[in-house]
């Protein structure tokens, strides 16, 4: 078995007395048992035969908490570990209340579409064995024209990304009458994601969203997830601008095996210019000891070159030592959706013993249970070193983290100042949605799909400040006032013109 492999691979390097001079810390993170609770007694019979018939039930205790105040009628943002089920914690209301009151509509937003793949292939997986009467689909950019009216008019639950949201739904609220005026819930995941230039485009585009649900008279509630992050509760608040009930990791009852985790400074080779042995090579060769026997290992890297080199290095040593060098595959950006849906399938049913990848693999994409992880860098926050190390031991048995220390002078920090790493909590997620720039852009393109009445807010913004943003784009002859209303009178379509990722749309 590949626990038993793993804990005799740890021992060894216990005795290895090279390895174990440059081990500046080795933490032992211990199990945690199970903590389950009933579920809430609103949920309906076919939903629990379906959550038994799983394995699902009964739930874990911050699952039960979460459906609990989600049929209360809160918003709500869980934020706990990776692989603690929190898909679960919107998929129980939202498919109860679905398969009772079939002319609801549910928005699940994912910050990538990779994501929103993977959530779909489970949300239908689950459908499909309960034989429920649920539609779901995805919209993105990927999605053929020809499919759209239908899934417009017939699909339950939307799951898209906010970059879609904006520029290819809300522009087009007019054909998507039906679904806001029975929007009931909007599905906010990995919100730790949504954080500097990009959460504080994503919170105006929620803006927008409520102002449009608000004209079709709905009013639908939030439910946000969070792998950890300082403040959960804050974060969440301010991108959906209304109260959050907070379910965190003192309410967390998943449970989670044994895992070693270890800091490893590699040796210097110029003491003159304090430079160390490449981080890559260190963790090259660690990867193929773990995987040449039998460990199932993630290799994070920083930068799509780096993933690329290592995955050739690898193969190499595979091929070397007579094992297949397909065993060990990349994963990154400028993939083929096709080629990352397979390589997930194949790291889940274990045909794939190695996998080098950039932080795509660190948000919560299903790859199964990886025995071991190790990061080449420390990857930029504490909330990426435990996002990433949580990819292995994702509910039982014996798991390990390895972070290889790069000459980076933050790394060298780290190395020498461990306590940093294991003592801090992780950082805050921050965002400014009135940025002066990024709200103009939004408040264009909410004109754009509603005219203003003077004296409207815009979220929580006051009436005067939206108005005098009016005045200006008035001035700028692209809003007419007429009235006591502001119309959008310019040619462009202003939401092709904003990206979500930039602060400006101007090229520097």
């Amino acid at each position: 078995m590949p626990m038993t492999h793993l804990a005799e691979l740890l021992a060894g390097l216990r005795r290895n007395a090279d390895f174990m001079s440059q081990v500046v810390a080795w933490e032992r993170i211990p199990a945690r048992p199970a903590r389950h609770a009933p579920l809430p007694a609103g949920i309906g019979l076919p939903m629990r035969r379906l959550l038994e018939q799983q394995g699902l039930a009964p739930l874990f205790t911050h699952q039960a908490a979460a459906v609990a105040a989600v049929l209360e009628g809160e918003n709500v943002v869980v934020a706990t570990r990776t692989a603690s089920g929190k898909s679960l914690c919107y998929t129980i209301p939202v498919f109860d209340s679905l398969s009772r009151a079939p002319q609801g509509r549910a928005l699940y937003l994912f910050p990538t579409k990779a994501l929103a793949q993977d959530q779909l292939a489970a949300t239908s997986a689950l459908i499909a064995a309960g034989e429920l009467p649920v539609t779901v689909a995805s919209y993105d950019g990927d999605t053929p024209r020809g499919h759209r009216a239908r899934i417009r008019k017939e699909s339950q639950i939307l799951i898209s990304n906010p970059d879609m949201l904006h520029a290819g739904i809300l522009p087009y609220h007019t054909q998507w009458r039906p679904f806001f005026q029975n929007l009931r819930w909007v599905v906010v995941d990995e919100i730790h994601a949504y954080r500097g230039v990009f959460g504080s485009h994503v919170a105006n585009v929620l803006r927008r969203l409520r102002r449009l649900c608000a004209f079709y008279d709905s009013d639908p509630q939030f439910i946000c997830a969070s792998a950890t992050i300082a403040n959960p509760r804050e974060h969440a608040e301010k991108l959906v601008e209304r109260p959050v009930r907070l379910i965190d990791e003192r309410q967390n009852g998943a449970p989670q095996g044994e895992k070693q985790f270890i800091l490893f400074n590699p040796p210097l080779i110029d003491q003159e210019l304090g430079l160390r042995r490449s981080a890559i090579l260190v963790a090259k060769e660690a990867a193929s000891a773990f995987i040449q026997h039998g460990v199932q290992t993630a290799v994070f890297a920083r930068t799509r070159q780096s993933v690329e080199l290592l995955l050739g290095y690898l193969q190499d040593d595979l091929a070397y030592a007579e094992l297949d060098p397909a065993a060990v595959a990349g994963y990154r950006g400028g993939y083929l959706p096709n080629e990352r849906r397979e390589i997930e399938q194949n790291l889940r049913s274990g045909a794939l013993r190695g996998v080098v990848a950039t932080n795509a693999l660190e948000l919560g994409i299903d790859v199964g249970e990886l025995d071991a992880v190790i990061l080449t860098g420390y990857p930029g926050s504490i909330a990426s070193v435990w996002q990433q190390a949580g990819r292995a031991g994702r509910r039982a048995g014996q798991a390990a983290a390895l972070m290889v220390a790069s000459n980076s002078p933050l790394d060298q920090y780290i190395a020498h100042h461990p306590r940093y790493l294991f003592g801090n909590s992780p950082e805050n997620a921050l965002i400014n949605p009135d940025n002066l720039l990024i709200l103009l852009d939004h408040i264009r393109c909410a004109a754009y799909e509603l005219p203003f009445r003077s004296g409207e807010g815009f979220g929580l913004l006051p009436g005067d400040e939206v108005d005098s943003f009016l005045d200006f784009l008035t001035q700028a002859g692209q809003v007419h006032l007429s009235g006591d209303g502001y119309y959008w009178m310019a040619e462009a379509y202003p939401a092709q013109e904003v990206s979500l990722r930039n602060a400006s749309a101007r090229r520097v």
